[in-house]
């Protein structure tokens, strides 16, 4: 995408400043273009493109997460039952995000949609007795949600080696297996997704400002913000007056939200993780695994460390990605500083910090233990996957950096840590914040409508008809509506290019 000039008036005062050039700040931007397209509009992106961080399609898995596959979102309870109701939530939030792309490429945004997402099954595998009672349990309390029509079910081996031949040859035949695979899953390329959303913006008008970062958020006695941000480059600062700021800046989000100075961020501190995958180009191992393959944390591992072997559609070549294995790294943004981690500490985040440390010693121990990995010991991961995998076809990657968020229990006063994300707003609802990391991407158009709700509710009502235009089911649930669900399934399919 190319940016604006690098002029950007001091005496600017647009309606909204969006900080950070990713997934969200491109969604909001086309929201706003629906509901006010009269307002004037300006991102700021620190780096020399946009999407270069969590958004890149090299940083994130892309398996836009539907909780088709992804396990951590339905766990079992004490008595080994599942319970369906995050799978429903964050499955219906991917359909909002499907249908406001549909919107989209219905109103002319340029590319088409195989640029940034395509059909691939969504499976999920565990091995042992326990695994597949689990599997079962998981199976029978999604098969009967609308949401998850059609999900499949399987533990023999030779159903198996249909559906992920890969991952089964050259497996123990004793071994106990099973699996459930949607052929409902998509990849997605969010890198691109964010490029094409931003160049639309641009053309209606949206000032799109790259190599910008965003150095203080100060409000003012009016009630405004005044945002000053600097070129990377040139090291120029310039000033704009704002009525209303959000802050998608992914991992820089935190220090920003500080910087604004909003009583609704104390407590919340982040500690980053970095990512890393096994990447494979090999043709032959790409044809024998077209799917996104999901399996269990290993017994004490945070969610963060579900392993899963994905089919890649980037830039036009297909690959797969297994991992995460994880890293660690001060930094809050892979271009970030090594500063990021110390300079978040404050007296008023210090207790969370400090509280996270004592209880989260299972993190704690599993970052060591992947820190310490050799090369043969990340291949013996792999082979607990693709037992006949080779060191020789698989090179090493480093993702983009998650900075988890930690938060003060409001019930016991400590820090816990939050696998998820956090909508942090302050100062009346003129400025919004993201905190957090996955379901993130995939369920953008959820987490933006929620940042108008609460921003802006006093227009919501004037809003809703552009918005269940754009987005049928906005305000209602497809999981109750069946008949709905059909609709809007059939014409995201279509409008989408999903249906093969």
């Amino acid at each position: 995408m190319t940016s604006q000039p690098g002029a950007v008036p001091d005496s600017a005062n647009p309606d909204v400043v969006l900080v950070g050039g990713g997934i969200m700040s491109a969604t909001l931007a086309a929201l706003f273009g629906i509901v006010a397209p009269q307002w004037n509009v300006v991102v700021f992106e620190s780096a020399p493109d946009v999407a270069g961080e969590s958004s890149d399609a090299w940083n994130n898995a892309g398996t836009g997460h539907s909780a088709l596959c992804e396990l951590n979102y339905t766990p079992p309870g004490p008595d080994g039952r599942v319970d369906p109701a995050k799978a429903v939530t964050i499955n219906e939030q991917f359909q909002v995000s499907r249908q406001f792309w549909s919107h989209l490429v219905r109103e002319g945004m340029t590319g088409s949609p195989k640029d940034f997402i395509t059909p691939v099954p969504h499976v999920s595998f565990v091995t042992g007795e326990q695994g597949r009672a689990y599997m079962r349990a998981r199976h029978g309390a999604l098969a009967s949600e609308p949401l998850f029509e059609g999900l499949e079910y399987a533990d023999t081996p030779d159903r198996l080696d249909d559906w992920i031949p890969l991952m089964m040859a050259g497996r123990d035949p004793r071994q106990v297996v099973a699996a459930t695979r949607s052929v409902a899953g998509t990849d997605v390329n969010f890198g691109s997704l964010t490029r094409l959303m931003l160049d639309d913006a641009a053309d209606r008008g949206v000032q799109v400002h790259c190599n910008q970062r965003v150095q203080q958020l100060e409000r003012e006695t009016d009630g405004r913000w005044r945002v000053t941000a600097a070129d990377s480059r040139t090291g120029e600062r310039r000033v704009v007056r704002t009525r209303f700021v959000f802050v998608g800046a992914g991992g820089g989000a935190l220090p920003l939200l500080q910087r604004a100075a909003i009583p609704e961020i104390r407590g919340f501190g982040g500690f980053p993780v970095s990512g890393k995958f096994l990447r494979a180009t090999s043709p032959e191992l790409v044809s024998r695994h077209q799917a996104k393959v999901y399996g269990q944390a290993a017994v004490g591992a945070p969610p963060m460390s579900v392993p899963h072997l994905d089919l890649r559609l980037i830039d036009g070549d297909h690959s797969l990605l297994f991992g995460p294995y994880a890293g660690f790294s001060p930094k809050f943004l892979k271009g970030g500083s090594m500063s990021d981690l110390p300079a978040s500490v404050r007296p008023n985040n210090l207790g969370s910090m400090l509280g996270v440390g004592r209880t989260e010693m299972a993190l704690t121990r599993y970052l060591i233990r992947e820190l310490l990995q050799s090369p043969s010991a990340r291949l013996r991961t792999l082979n607990h996957f693709v037992p006949e995998a080779e060191e020789h076809d698989w090179d090493m990657i480093t993702a983009g950096q998650r900075v988890q968020v930690i938060k003060r229990d409001p019930v016991t006063g400590r820090g816990v840590l939050q696998f998820g994300t956090e909508l942090v707003v302050g100062g009346g609802g003129s400025i919004a914040g993201l905190l957090g990391a996955s379901p993130g991407a995939s369920t953008a158009a959820s987490a933006m409508l929620t940042v108008l709700e609460r921003c802006f509710p006093d227009r919501i009502p004037a809003w809703r008809p552009a918005l269940r235009e754009a987005i049928p089911s906005y305000g209602r649930s497809l999981s109750r509506d069946t008949a709905l669900l059909k609709q809007v399934r059939a014409d995201t399919m279509q409008t989408l290019e999903l249906n093969g």
